[in-house]
């Protein structure tokens, strides 16, 4: 694990070029990177949450791309179309943005549902059905989609099923005052990113993913997972301000997420197995996003923060 640990630290020290702070969305974009799935990072404008995501894209040797949602955009111009060639007198196939190894989906929320379900096939099957003909993605392919939660005019709420594609949701927060004044210096005189060199080719960055799905997993610590995961579904035995608090608990795929980004968090931790504390660590960001609350749990100001954290406790650690 010491050539795996080196490569972590070299890319933590990449990111760091041109970021300050931010360290649990660091951890989250390495966990995600590491287990090879798809980020939604949630915070208000301003919080580096695209400039996180550059950064990390730039530590690794891969085709980077940005599409920016807005209310007009199209299916087409994400997954791309067919065209027809005057001097052919054939239909080409041009493919679109995403067609990339880090794709970047700017304020996924202010595309219409139609336009963010475009991305449902490439999340889940790493393809995209074009016309009659389907074509594969580059490997790997990751989406990291940026959202903000306050603004709600001109925005549109994520179907539950594109959620669930969402392997974690980040939640980016406000920095302290010496890391901000440490921001200010650090861009007042810059007009891009620092220039990064590269930490990772494509072919060591899968060769790491691999790694890292070879980390040992004991069964009782997928029970753990599967049992927390359950419990979302269980709301009224976790006391009475719970009973009728969860439209939906997680599903299974969200038991899959556990074990997965528990795996990363393990090799973060320089370790070759999972323990129960991997999964308590990385539990927050995997089920955020994946527990429907009901409105009665919103009118009564039931968190879903509050939500996970009694799931927590109310399972018993193996």
């Amino acid at each position: 694990m010491s050539q795996t640990s080196t490569t972590i630290h070299l890319l933590r020290e990449a990111i760091a070029v041109g970021l300050v702070g931010q360290t649990k969305l660091v951890n989250g974009l390495l966990r995600t990177l590491l287990a090879n799935g798809h980020a939604l990072i949630e915070g208000v404008p301003g919080l580096a949450k695209t400039r996180a995501v550059r950064l990390l894209a730039a530590a690794c040797e891969g085709v980077f791309k940005r599409i920016q949602f807005t209310p007009d955009l199209l299916p087409a111009d994400i997954v791309g179309t067919r065209i027809f060639d005057r001097n052919t007198g054939d239909f080409q196939t041009k493919k679109g943005p995403v067609f990339t190894n880090f794709l970047l989906a700017d304020e996924i929320n202010r595309a219409a549902p139609k336009v963010q379900s475009a991305l449902l096939e490439a999340m889940q099957e790493r393809q995209v059905t074009i016309g009659e003909n389907t074509h594969k993605l580059p490997q790997p392919f990751m989406v990291f989609a940026t959202q903000n939660p306050v603004e709600q005019r001109g925005t549109y709420p994520l179907p539950e099923a594109q959620v669930d594609r969402f392997l974690c949701k980040l939640l980016v927060g406000y920095p302290n005052a010496r890391d901000e004044s440490a921001i200010v210096q650090m861009v007042m005189n810059e007009t891009d990113l620092p220039p990064i060199k590269p930490v990772l080719n494509l072919e060591g960055l899968i060769a790491l993913q691999a790694t890292v799905r070879e980390v040992y997993v004991n069964e009782r610590v997928v029970d753990y997972a599967t049992e927390l995961v359950r419990a979302t579904r269980t709301a009224g035995e976790l006391g009475p301000e719970y009973e009728a608090a969860i439209e939906l608990g997680a599903s299974p795929r969200a038991s899959i997420a556990l074990v997965q980004m528990a795996r990363a968090e393990a090799v973060l931790a320089n370790r070759n197995h999972v323990g129960p504390q991997d999964v308590k660590v990385v539990a927050p960001d995997v089920l955020r996003h994946r527990i429907l609350l009901s409105y009665r749990a919103e009118a009564e100001g039931v968190t879903s923060a509050a939500l996970i954290n009694a799931v927590l406790d109310s399972v018993p650690v193996p």
